[in-house]
């Protein structure tokens, strides 16, 4: 049976998940000007770097609240459980988009001209 608060934690990964798409949609569907062109390309880059801070800030409190426990501080062990779950889900989601950034550069860079 899944509590109250771990269906809200997993809402809340839904829900930045389904934002982090709809930015990446938004990104690809930019317009082709070269003012716009350069908005898009900075766009993209802002929301790279702020998903990058997001999962940093994610395994620092993560790593806070571990260390936290291991003092003997009054912190529930499911918590500290499920922010090392979320840390961990985040990192592995973007280690698998870099991977595929990279797998689309390579099959881009091997196109015949």
């Amino acid at each position: 049976m899944v509590s109250p608060t771990n269906m809200s934690n997993i809402e809340s990964v839904l829900s930045q998940i389904r934002q982090y798409q709809s930015q990446a949609a938004e990104g690809i569907n930019t317009a082709t000007s070269n003012t716009e062109q350069t908005q898009g390309v900075s766009a993209f880059a802002d929301s790279i770097k702020g998903a990058l801070q997001e999962v940093n800030a994610t395994q620092q409190a993560s790593k806070a609240l571990r260390t936290a426990y291991e003092r003997g501080e009054d912190v529930p062990l499911t918590d500290v459980v499920m922010s090392l779950q979320k840390s961990s889900l985040a990192f592995e989601a973007t280690l698998q988009i870099r991977n595929k950034v990279l797998k689309a550069y390579e099959e881009i860079m091997n196109m015949p001209v």
